[in-house]
């Protein structure tokens, strides 16, 4: 073995859900396990166990597939406050062993290792000693492929090389050695559109992609992520940007109980006020309001508000009400599937400047009413428990929570599951 360093470690949890679930449940070890966002035939699959993976099964296949593929397949329901419990224990567990650099989503986190940990002995030490004690205190049955390379991009790339349970290292001297057998969309950021367009630009083969230039990946990319796609999978360290939030939102696709409009508007209201009450975590006030609906028969209404720039439970209720009231005069009756609300054109309270020709005294006292009230609710709510205080009827749902949930950028705080 080569004593190249290498600066980076990242993990990747292997069938996150599922392998929570399995760990849970006693019952689901060793079999094909399914993870579904509602348990239906007609929804498709967010999760699948490696058991399930061996017949075909994986995220995004529909569920009466995944049954024909592997009859004796086991569909649970997603349950996102229980993977954010398991997410928020692993990085307990992983800092006691090296520091956290940035957690890229719920399964998924890297860290620059210090000094003493760059050499292939030492990092590799170090790695089996991470997987020991998530086995021990986190669970068993919740493994994790583990990465190590020169930069946070190819030592991603390596935990995919080897699954479930992996340890793999690449160091400069061999990155031709072990990129070149790969295909083009074994690359994070490399999709069926991208590759498409790098064979346009008469790339084929990741021996091709290496032996290019920055520039020309920069001209097929469209922008400077193809020259520091270039970089990176030559082993450069090339930071990453920051970028700011632009929006808040929540979406639920409804149990069928809540399919019909006027049980579908409180499950909307229900997201709004969750949404409103991010907002205000954040110290940000939103300009625009959207709805967003789908139904039973695939028909799409979609329609963006613009607002008085704020974070108030009323306020948005109110913006709320009017797109649902005019949802409902442009569209027949019908039943809907899933409901969405985003607030976007996001500012600080402080850059907000009233209209110069509006009657800015009056609407900053209404403004203050609705704040002071969204901010007792918080109160009441953080004190006495979630639903203390809230607008309407709030809705009992199968996941017991409405709106929260893991998505690839968004990890939530588990207060947001019983808000």
């Amino acid at each position: 073995m080569n004593n190249m360093p290498v600066k980076y470690l990242f993990v990747d949890m292997n069938s996150f859900f599922a392998s929570v679930e399995q760990q849970e449940n006693p019952d689901l070890r060793g079999k094909p396990v399914a993870v579904l966002p509602s348990m239906s035939e007609h929804t498709s699959v967010i999760a699948a166990s490696y058991e399930a993976k061996a017949y075909g099964v994986k995220t995004g296949t529909l569920v009466r597939d995944a049954l024909e593929m592997c009859p004796h397949l086991n569909c649970v329901p997603a349950r996102h406050d229980v993977y954010v419990d398991y997410h928020n224990r692993i990085l307990e567990e992983s800092v006691k062993h090296t520091p956290l650099t940035k957690v890229w989503s719920v399964d998924e986190f890297s860290s620059r290792l210090t000094p003493d940990c760059q050499s292939i002995p030492a990092a590799m030490d170090m790695a089996k000693r991470l997987k020991g004690g998530l086995a021990r205190n986190v669970g068993e049955h919740v493994k994790c492929s583990i990465g190590l390379a020169p930069n946070a991009y190819l030592a991603k790339v390596a935990t995919d090389m080897q699954k479930p349970d992996g340890l793999v290292v690449l160091t400069d001297d061999i990155l031709q050695d072990a990129l070149f057998p790969l295909k083009l969309q074994d690359f994070p950021g490399i999709g069926v559109n991208m590759e498409r367009r790098l064979n346009k630009g008469g790339i084929w083969t990741v021996e091709q992609l290496w032996n290019t230039q920055p520039k020309q990946l920069r001209r097929i990319w469209g922008s400077v992520e193809g020259e520091k796609f270039w970089y990176r999978i030559h082993g450069y360290d090339v930071p990453d940007a920051h970028h700011n939030k632009v929006m808040v939102g929540h979406s639920r696709v409804l149990d069928p109980v809540h399919r019909h409009p006027d049980m579908a508007k409180q499950i909307a209201r229900r997201l709004t006020v969750k949404a409103a009450g991010r907002l205000r975590r954040y110290g940000l006030v939103a300009g625009h309001f959207r709805l967003s609906v789908r139904t039973t028969d695939g028909e799409k209404w979609s329609c963006d508000l613009k607002i008085d720039p704020c974070n108030d439970n009323l306020g948005f209720i109110q913006s709320l009400n009017k797109l649902w009231s005019l949802m409902q005069m442009e569209q027949r009756p019908w039943r809907l599937k899933k409901v969405s609300v985003i607030m976007h054109d996001l500012s600080k309270p402080e850059m907000v400047t009233d209209d110069l020709f509006s009657m800015a005294a009056v609407r900053q006292h209404q403004r203050k009413i609705s704040d002071d009230l969204s901010a007792g609710m918080d109160i009441l709510n953080k004190k006495f428990g979630p639903n203390t205080c809230h607008f309407g009827v709030c809705p009992n749902t199968l996941a017991g929570y409405v709106g929260t949930k893991i998505a690839f950028s968004r990890i939530p705080d588990q207060a947001e599951f019983w808000e």
